[in-house]
């Protein structure tokens, strides 16, 4: 096992009894690390006895907190101790003895080669001995749930971790938002989902040595309602959990029309009803129908421009059929793709002022983007699209309808929310070019020097958007 700066964390209420041999075991291990104890105020006095055996050792110190404020609070507070201090290795775990501290050499080693390692109570037969009925069914229930709801394999409701500070970057755990039990399953969830090795190490589970269960009906209650809620937004939003990449920006590019701040107020969920909706649809219906179009209009492999990339929830899929370069005017945008598509290429310019040699693409493409501008730019718009293109290259424009079953539906929802309550709400930005006809996408695609080849507006995606394809003349 290489040497790594090593910090072990321990979080304390009511342990009195505990803490003392506790502290023996692990100087008995002899390992090369640093300890901390963090007590929440502890009643019993924990946190004295604590203060006592840290006067005696050098290489032990205690956090104390003015009241109990939660399990994950203080497991947040001990992660960010250990980058601030620059740990490389953390592991934390309970007082109770229900994680056997001669287990911690077996967790370091196994950190060598992932980025998070878990104890596992579900690889030994037998793991719980002496465990009552109600905390096994309890337990199992736990795990069940958060291998069928959430996805995730391993045992994502215990505390004895080893985190790898080196390869898992600190903003991973700012995405974690649950300060009570449901902080486990929330963050090994979210290091899940964002592509990290998670290795599992068998525990058998004794009993606790002193002292009950602190996890009351009310937090299961919280914890089970997390849950849910964890689910729903990765459904409607599952950019929420994962790490934004960083876009190259360009300082001197002007916003003229303010989409930054357009995208910082979906970041911030403020018409969260409507962005839910709207991302079911997405997903479910314009997604499906992008990447048939994509398919059939570009042959594998081609090099794609997406010209308005916004979120990049229906790119997910298309980056194995092609190379695609994602531009928008917004760097919040950007960063929200990149949450989407992590190892998408972007870049920050506007789509008047494309950054790329003539004739760079195969193919450009673009969804609810030009509705959002007149007439006079969309010619602007699509010449500079016509420019980057390839001779006979096709652009495919999924084009809002201005008979749209959305835009009667958005309509009467601003009718009601502005007129009728007066909330002064703007679910979207204003859309002064939503189409009427074929004819009239022709003529605007002509304005930019791009001839339209197919037209279709219909029940496909239950009559929101016209799927116009045109291409640049030989």
């Amino acid at each position: 096992m290489s040497a790594k700066k090593t910090l072990i964390f321990i979080p304390t209420y009511n342990e009195r009894n505990n803490v003392g041999p506790m502290c023996e075991q692990l100087f008995a291990l002899g390992l090369d690390a640093d300890i901390v104890f963090m007590d929440d105020s502890s009643p019993d006095g924990t946190g004295a006895i604590l203060d006592e055996i840290a006067r005696k050792h050098e290489r032990l110190s205690v956090m104390h907190r003015p009241a109990k404020s939660g399990i994950g609070s203080a497991h947040v507070a001990g992660i960010a101790y250990a980058y601030d201090n620059g740990y490389q290795r953390l592991v934390t775990l309970d007082c109770d003895f229900t994680h056997s501290p001669d287990a911690i050499p077996t967790f370091l080693a196994r950190a060598e080669e992932a980025d998070a390692v878990v104890g596992s109570r579900y690889l030994l037969e037998n793991s719980l001995p002496d465990w009552t009925l109600f905390r096994r069914a309890l337990t199992t229930l736990g795990h069940a749930l958060t291998t069928n709801v959430l996805g995730i394999e391993q045992d994502a409701t215990g505390a004895f971790r080893v985190y790898n500070l080196e390869t898992i970057p600190r903003a991973l755990f700012d995405l974690v938002q649950s300060r009570g039990y449901a902080f486990f399953f929330e963050s090994l969830f979210i290091l899940h989902t964002n592509g990290f090795r998670i290795a599992e190490v068998p525990l058998a589970l004794p009993a606790r040595t002193y002292g009950s269960s602190k996890m009351s009906g009310i937090e299961v209650a919280r914890s089970v309602k997390t849950l849910g809620s964890l689910w729903f937004t990765n459904v409607t939003k599952p950019s929420r959990f994962r790490l934004a990449g960083v876009p190259e920006i360009d300082s001197e590019l002007v916003d003229v029309q303010n989409w930054n701040e357009y995208w910082d107020k979906k970041e911030r969920a403020t018409t969260a009803t409507y962005d839910a909706i709207a991302t079911v649809y997405r997903n479910a219906v314009i997604k499906r129908r992008l990447e048939k179009t994509i398919e059939r209009e570009f042959s594998k492999g081609s090099c794609l421009l997406h010209a308005g990339c916004g979120s990049g929830q229906v790119d997910v899929n298309l980056h194995e059929h092609a190379n695609i370069v994602a531009v928008d005017i917004s760097e919040s945008a950007l960063r929200t793709y990149l949450r989407e598509n992590p190892h998408a290429k972007v870049r920050h310019a506007s789509i008047f002022s494309l950054p790329f040699e003539e004739r760079s693409f195969d193919g450009a493409y673009n969804l609810g983007v030009v509705e959002h501008f007149t007439h006079e730019e969309l010619g602007r718009a699509f010449g500079e699209i016509r420019r980057v293109l390839k001779p006979g290259a096709k652009v495919v424009v999924f084009w809002p309808h201005a008979q749209a079953t959305s835009v009667k539906v958005l309509g009467l929802a601003h009718w009601v929310l502005n007129d009728v309550l007066d909330k002064n709400v703007q679910l979207h930005p204003p859309e002064p070019s939503l189409v009427h006809s074929r004819s009239e996408a022709s003529k605007l695609l002509a304005s930019g020097g791009l001839e339209l080849v197919s037209y279709d507006f219909g029940p496909k995606d239950l009559f929101v958007q016209a799927v116009v394809v045109a291409k640049r003349p030989d």
